[in-house]
């Protein structure tokens, strides 16, 4: 076990260079307590030299993480000044001042960025210590005023770590209910099982009173230790006044001085073989080795977990050859196809690369298609009375001066043409912006893809704006052929067409929503909040929605056991609100159209949703079963003019049918264009796109820059790949050191030779074959009395009256015996193998 600590300061020297990039629980010991508590004056005791700086206020403002070794000559490294051996423990004192104004500057601020000192000396034991700030109240000079928030978030870095050992240092002067240390440790380690209390200044205590009861363990218990089976008691020391100090007296001259106290002094003289610096010394190196060994076994797996997530990326790195001169135009291929791949398999979808936080490539482009679009084409379409009043102005425009026939046998067609393309014009705007949100999604999807090359920047930059530039160019292509479709719609009206009424049906059919005739088919489900319910009977509350083709019903949970309520959806509309100022959600509201409740005493039913998509989705889900988005048209009406046209029955009765004709014609137009459309997109658009990127985006690659600009490596990347590369090292090394400690804590060293001098004096030929040796029992006394003592222990023989032969040893060799002369005066019979019967004590 005495190889454990130094092998640890090789797993801190091993880490120490990768700073906070490996964030590895080393065990360690840290000194805490309060300012001027004598916790510099306790290390150096236990270093045996004087190599602190020391003064009045903050004189710690680093932490200082302390390597004690025992080593046959004494001196000092430090990790900043590799290479140089300091002897002069005074310098080290200078270099700890300097290091430290170096990081704090001169006006007593802190600074957690610990300084790393080694001392080998043969009056040490192997420790290792972490001397923290003091623990302090007031700020003074040019300190922070959340100074002892400061020094408190410093020691709580470190003493919240598992794997580190408190040294909580209070002096005997104060109360000991009232200390700093003790209360941060319990904090973090509230059952006591790392903390190691050390009680100071015991000759500084007021004449009449002693710390018997604290070092008795009376006072203020500390934990229960298993392995000993006794509680641990706080351990004394006393250490140099400022008067010592000043005067320099030898630290050697101070342990005697503090031996002689402990045993000249009444009250702790009992106990004075457990007290003082080399007890404390004793009691931290087998505490330090005691918690390094109960807790190797997970900073192994830690070391392992963290090797292996970083296993894949180094790989990588490790074939890196800068000296190759094929490696740039290698690296340009395998990054341009990867890209090409990654791009692929985002838009035609894959299982290797799934993002679960949102929609995206061709999952979005799918939802544009198929519930975006549409419902944007339904959205704008349905507006009754906008409709109505175009259809009769374009019947009376028509007639002009002339009345309107009496009679109504004729209904205009010119009417009926002019409605239909003024409707099929209007299809433009929901077209082009599907052109829009497709074009959008590809360029995140390139941005995306193109993360993967930011290894090499101008590579990245390049590859973006070459394919964006493209996508955008494709995008007028489509937005041209998209136009020329609405255009192939307009310039001729079909009348002729199968699916249309005609004249002779649209008088006989009324206006009606065409539903698909798919019966009481599910169409949706999920969770939504319904949100407009009070407080007071209940609030909002989140339910699951179950939409069909009839009826929007919500249960308790997505068990649907449970039924709330259910809404026949017949005469509702969907509508937006403007989402409150407090709530996040995006709201959409349910009501109906002839001013009944829709729920209970609501109007309107709120209902709410995460994300703005959600609420798309859910109205293009509404749609389908046949509920429409409300427009309102009050806005319309210009100059007062009510919204009945004309009071003319003959008038009604021809908008009715012009309105029947364009309400059928439309249909079929809708039809054919939410087909053609994204057709059109995605022959124009993506699969143009796919093919460019694979078959010509090298090319411009090659033709845009030099090849050696395109692959220059930026500092970023250089920098973490030297930083994985040295972090994979130290993670191996640091796994071949905890092998070793493996190694040295399982194995034990041979036992020194036995020394068997008094057999060579009268050695006998050993016996032709291995006999079974039987141990005498305690009851059976020799068979013959014994001369004199001799060299060895006489072995026993059975006599013939024993009846019995005694309990056997277990099965070996038999050693050579004495000659008879010496012990016993005869050579001593060799008992002969038992018969079956038991062995048994004799009488």
């Amino acid at each position: 076990m005495e190889g454990l600590i130094p092998l640890v300061n090789r797993l801190q020297d091993a880490f120490a260079a990768l700073g906070q990039n490996c964030l590895l629980d080393l065990p360690q010991i840290a000194v805490v307590g309060g300012q001027s508590a004598g916790k510099s004056s306790v290390l150096e005791n236990c270093v045996s030299r004087d190599f602190l700086p020391r003064g009045s206020g903050i004189v710690t403002r680093r932490p200082l993480v302390l390597q004690l070794i025992t080593a046959k000559t004494e001196y000092a490294e430090f990790l900043h000044c590799k290479g140089r051996k300091f002897t002069d423990f005074d310098e080290v004192r200078q270099e700890i001042e300097v290091e430290t104004d170096r990081i704090t500057g001169m006006n007593k601020g802190i600074s957690s960025i610990p300084i790393n000192l080694r001392i080998y000396s043969p009056h040490v034991l192997s420790l290792t210590l972490i001397d923290l700030p003091g623990i302090t109240k007031v700020p003074v000079g040019d300190q922070p005023p959340d100074i002892e928030q400061q020094i408190r978030d410093m020691i709580m870095q470190f003493i919240s770590r598992e794997n580190c050992l408190i040294l909580a240092v209070t002096p005997a002067n104060t109360d000991l209910a009232n200390s700093d240390a003790l209360k941060l440790a319990k904090e973090v380690d509230p059952q006591g099982l790392r903390t190691i209390g050390v009680i100071t200044k015991l000759d500084l205590m007021d004449e009449g009173t002693d710390a018997r009861e604290i070092l008795e363990n009376k006072l203020l218990p500390l934990r229960w230790n298993e392995n000993v089976q006794r509680m641990f008691s706080y351990i004394g020391v006393v250490n140099r006044s400022q008067k010592d100090i000043d005067g320099k007296k030898d630290i050697k001259a101070a342990l005697l001085a503090e031996r002689k106290f402990f045993l000249s002094h009444p009250a702790y003289r009992h106990m004075a073989d457990r007290m003082g610096t080399p007890y404390l010394q004793k009691v931290l190196n087998q505490q330090l080795t005691n918690h390094i060994r109960d807790t190797l076994p997970a900073f192994r797996s830690k070391l392992q977990s963290q090797l292996l997530s970083i296993e894949h990326e180094v790989e990588a790195y490790k074939n890196f050859r800068p000296e190759d001169p094929t490696r740039k135009t290698k690296a340009l291929l395998q990054m341009v196809q990867q890209f090409s791949v990654d791009f692929e398999k985002r838009i035609e979808g894959s299982g290797d690369q799934v993002d679960t936080l949102e929609l995206s490539g061709g999952a979005k482009i799918n939802r544009i298609f198929h519930e975006r679009f549409p419902f944007e084409l339904v959205k704008m379409e349905f507006n009754e009375k906008e409709l109505r009043r175009e259809i009769s102005y374009a019947i009376k425009n028509i007639h002009g001066i002339r009345q309107v026939l009496p009679t109504g046998l004729f209904t205009p067609d010119m009417a009926f043409e002019a409605i239909v393309k003024k409707q099929i014009v209007k299809l433009k705007g929901p077209c082009l912006k599907s052109v829009d949100l497709v074009m959008q999604e590809l360029i995140n999807t390139v941005k995306k893809c193109t993360k993967k090359l930011a290894t090499y920047p101008r590579l990245c930059e390049e590859t973006e704006r070459i394919v964006a530039g493209y996508i955008r160019e494709r995008e007028e292509k489509t937005k041209d052929q998209v136009l020329l479709l609405i255009d192939i719609q307009v310039s001729y009206i079909n009348t002729n067409h199968e699916d249309f009424i005609g004249f002779a049906n649209a008088q006989q059919r009324s206006s009606q929503v065409n539903k698909s005739a798919v019966g009481n088919q599910v169409i949706r489900k999920g969770w939504l909040t319904i949100n407009n319910i009070g407080i007071m009977k209940g609030g909002s509350k989140e339910y699951w929605f179950v939409l069909t083709a009839e009826s929007l019903s919500w249960y308790k949970d997505d068990e649907e056991k449970e039924k709330k309520y259910m809404l026949p959806l017949d005469n509702l509309k969907v509508r937006d609100v403007e989402k409150s100022f407090m709530s996040s959600k995006h709201i959409f509201a349910l009501f109906n159209t002839e001013q009944r409740n829709v729920y209970k005493d609501y109007r309107f039913l709120e209902l709410a949703c995460d994300s703005q998509e959600e609420v798309d989705s859910w109205k293009a889900s509404l749609l389908r079963a046949g509920v429409y988005p409300d427009k309102s048209s009050t806005e319309n009406d210009e100059n007062g003019q009510a919204d009945n046209f004309s009071m003319d029955p003959q008038l009604e009765r021809q908008v009715e049918t012009i309105r029947n004709l364009v309400d059928s014609y439309m249909s079929i137009i809708n039809k054919c264009i939410r087909d053609l459309i994204p057709k059109t997109i995605m022959h124009l658009m993506i699969n143009n796109v796919k093919e460019f990127i694979n078959a010509e985006l090298l090319a411009h690659l090659y033709s845009s820059d030099d090849q050696n600009t395109l692959m220059e490596e930026s500092a970023e990347q250089a920098q973490r790949r030297d930083e994985m590369l040295r972090m994979y090292q130290a993670l191996k090394e640091a796994l071949a050191i905890i092998g070793d400690i493996s190694t040295s804590t399982v194995s034990t060293p041979a036992p020194p030779p036995v020394d068997d001098s008094w057999l060579q004096q009268a050695r006998r030929s050993p016996p032709p074959s291995p006999s079974t040796q039987r141990r005498p029992t305690l009851n059976n006394p020799p068979t013959r009395p014994l001369s004199g003592r001799g060299p060895a222990p006489a072995i026993p023989s059975p006599g013939p009256q024993s009846g019995a032969p005694p309990v056997p040893f277990r099965p070996g060799p038999l050693p050579p015996f004495p000659s008879g002369g010496e012990a016993l005066g005869g050579p001593p019979q060799v008992p002969s193998r038992p018969t079956r019967a038991p062995p048994s004590v004799p009488r």
